[in-house]
């Protein structure tokens, strides 16, 4: 028995440092990438048998809906190099394709996912990239939770932004709620959209209010996340039963109800703010209507505007009529920000037109690029602090 016992113990004991030591397997020498004094970014790959290495990047213009590439040289001894001109503070994603096949980097840890693609990013710091980095400044609090949503008969998840201090304080706050775009989750504005980097930034600059920032999932089909549910780990997949049908719009409340039955919160519409990009800018337009007196801060991030020809949901009807009684109601600011680029900037200029039409008031940010993350990041950045002033 002892025998047994000690046999046992011992193939523990090598099992613990076989795990060990497979853990150190994939590990590299190699440091890619590798931000140099003058900001550019030098990426390295160890691909000793391809033809052909590529890479692709944010900062390189893209190819209609194809990405840009670039070519990589290899060395001597079988290392693929590629180093940028000196590229502007932000945060960037990029990938390899090694003889066509993509491929994150092997030598950078660190990876955010967008729908069903993972991307390698890094941070260029001394400007808008400072934003979204962890700084040494007072941090919020992130708390992923599960609530009942009664409309949907279901239970789900959410993800919660409190500020710093909101554990030790009395205070009531006011609350943004942040929704994400098609394809996206209750993750999507954290790990995407460096949400609550954002806020403990801008927060400690004094330059936005302490809020509270709410991520629901605008997918009332699913529970939760891929990964996260009773589904187990699903693929992502961009289109779900009921997108942008109208459920998410009608049952909102639930999310506004929970918040404020459980949060220190502010009950008041001027202490209410929502915003989103893309569907979720197509979703804030279309609850701040449907619920006119609830928000009196809404922000549309290339935002979509129309439904499409089968969506018969009520949340969609008498447009112009709608956006005329929430006029009417008043709000402190409409806030419209869209890509010179963005797929749906047409859209963005009928809805434009429909606001001077019956003199609505907004405030219209144009930047460069299209419908990307870069620029939805650029616009909280510049949204928050307008909120709650």
């Amino acid at each position: 028995m002892k025998k047994n016992l000690l046999f046992l113990a011992l193939m523990h004991l090598i099992s613990i440092h076989t795990m060990a030591q497979q853990a150190l397997w994939g590990g590299s020498e190699i440091v890619s990438p590798e931000i140099n004094d003058d900001n550019s970014v030098t990426f390295r790959l160890h691909a000793p048998h391809a033809n052909q290495v590529q890479l692709t990047g944010d900062w390189i213009p893209s190819e209609g809906w194809n990405p840009g590439l670039v070519e990589m040289e290899k060395t001597e001894d079988d290392l693929w190099i590629y180093t940028t001109e000196p590229l502007e503070s932000n945060l960037y994603g990029y990938s390899f394709f090694v003889d066509k096949m993509r491929m994150n980097d092997p030598s950078n840890v660190y990876l955010i996912r967008d729908v069903a693609t993972l991307t390698n990013v890094f941070i260029i710091s001394c400007g808008q990239g400072d934003y979204y980095k962890v700084n040494d400044v007072p941090h919020g609090t992130i708390t992923r939770q599960w609530y009942h949503s009664p409309e949907n008969d279901k239970n789900r998840r959410i993800t919660i932004y409190t500020p710093p201090r909101y554990e030790t304080s009395h205070e009531e706050y006011p609350v943004l709620y942040l929704l994400h775009g098609m394809g996206g989750d209750e993750e999507a504005w954290m790990a995407l959209g460096r949400t609550s980097q954002i806020l403990d930034n801008l927060i400690a600059q004094g330059k936005a209010e302490p809020m509270i920032v709410v991520m629901p999932n605008g997918n009332v089909y699913q529970e939760a996340a891929p990964g996260e549910s009773s589904l187990g780990f699903v693929k992502p997949t961009m289109q779900l039963p009921n997108t942008m049908d109208g459920k998410m719009e009608e049952t909102f409340m639930d999310v506004i109800n929970f918040v404020e039955s459980n949060y220190r919160v502010k009950q008041s519409p001027g202490a209410r703010a929502i915003a989103g990009l893309s569907m979720g800018g197509f979703h804030s337009l279309h609850i701040s209507r449907y619920y006119p007196n609830t928000f009196h801060y809404i922000g549309l991030f290339s935002g979509a505007v129309f439904p499409s020809g089968d969506a018969t949901s009520p949340v969609y009807k008498n447009l112009e009529e709608t956006l005329i009684n929430q006029k009417d109601n008043g709000y402190q600011l409409y806030w419209i920000a869209m890509g010179k680029t963005d797929f749906l900037y047409e859209q963005c200029v009928e809805l434009r037109k429909i606001m001077d039409r019956i003199n609505m008031p907004y405030t219209y940010r144009e930047s460069e690029g299209g419908h990307t993350w870069d620029n939805w990041r650029l616009y909280l950045t510049e949204f928050v602090p307008m909120l709650f002033k």
